[in-house]
C-alpha cells in the first residue's frame, strides 16, 4: 500500500478514550468545528481504551466519537491503524481507512521519501502473535458479547483499564527505537503504542514516535519535513 501523505497531515496516537481521558473528544470536537484544520488524519492507535465492532457494551459506549470520526471521514481522509486496544473496526468505519495489525506497516510516500506506519505492537515474540490472534477472533469475541449478561464482562475490563497508569518515561527507549527501525524498508518510521513522543535519527533512517494524547495532550503535525508537536 503506497499513499501519499500530504502537508499538513495530523498524526495522533494513545489516547485511550474513556470518562477520564477526554483529550480525544475535545481534539475530535476541535477539528469538527475547524479550529483545527486538516485535509489528512492518521490515528495511530489506541485511540479508545478498549473497542471492537462485536462489543455492543463499548460500541454504545463510545458512540458519539464514533458518529463525529464518520462525519469528519466524509470531509477529510482518515487513515485508523488498529492498535492492541482497538481493533475490528471496519464496520463502525465505512469511510475510514482501517488497517489492521496484521497488515502493518503501511508504507507511504512524503516528497521523496518513504515512510513507514504502524501502531508499534508488530515485529513482536511468537506467543504474543498467538494472543493478538485469539483476542480478535470475530467468533470468539461475539460468543463472548452474547454472554456479557448485565455488562459484566465489560465492565469489569472498563474499569480495570481505567485504573492502569499508562504514562511512563521508557529509559532506554532510544535503544529499543534503534532495533525497531531495522524491521522496516523505510526512510522514516512512524510509530505510536509507546507513548513517548520522541524522534531519532539513526544513519539514514528517521525513527518518530508520536505522543500520547492523554499523556501529554499532544499531537504531530507533519509540514515541510518536520514533524512538529502541538499542544490540544
Amino acid at each position: 500500500m503506497h499513499l501519499n501523505i500530504n502537508d499538513g497531515a495530523i498524526f495522533v496516537a494513545d489516547s485511550h478514550y474513556n470518562e477520564k481521558n477526554q483529550e480525544f473528544l475535545i481534539f475530535l470536537e476541535k477539528l469538527k468545528s475547524k479550529k483545527i484544520k486538516t485535509e489528512q488524519l492518521f490515528l495511530m492507535g489506541d485511540m479508545f481504551d478498549f473497542i471492537s465492532s462485536e462489543s455492543s457494551y463499548f460500541v454504545k459506549k463510545n458512540q458519539k466519537l464514533i458518529d463525529i470520526i464518520n462525519e469528519l471521514a466524509k470531509q477529510i481522509k482518515i487513515i485508523y491503524l488498529e492498535g492492541n486496544h482497538d481493533y475490528n473496526m471496519k464496520p463502525l468505519f465505512l469511510d475510514v481507512l482501517v488497517v489492521k495489525r496484521e497488515d502493518q506497516a503501511i508504507f507511504m510516500k512524503y516528497q521523496n521519501k518513504k515512510l513507514a506506519l504502524s501502531h508499534g505492537d508488530n515485529f513482536t515474540p511468537n506467543l504474543y502473535n498467538i494472543y493478538c490472534k485469539i483476542i480478535r477472533n470475530h467468533k470468539l469475541l461475539k460468543f463472548l458479547n452474547s454472554i456479557d449478561y448485565n455488562n459484566f464482562i465489560s465492565k469489569k475490563i472498563y474499569y480495570s483499564l481505567m485504573k492502569k497508569n499508562i504514562c511512563h518515561n521508557f529509559i532506554a527507549f532510544e535503544e529499543l527505537a534503534k532495533k525497531r527501525v531495522e524491521n522496516f524498508e523505510a526512510d522514516i518510521i512512524i510509530e505510536g503504542h509507546f507513548h513517548q513522543g520522541k524522534e531519532y535519527d539513526f544513519g539514514n533512517k528517521r525513527y518518530v514516535n508520536v505522543p500520547s494524547l492523554c499523556c501529554s495532550s499532544e499531537y504531530m503535525v507533519l509540514k515541510e519535513n518536520i514533524f512538529k508537536k502541538v499542544s490540544l
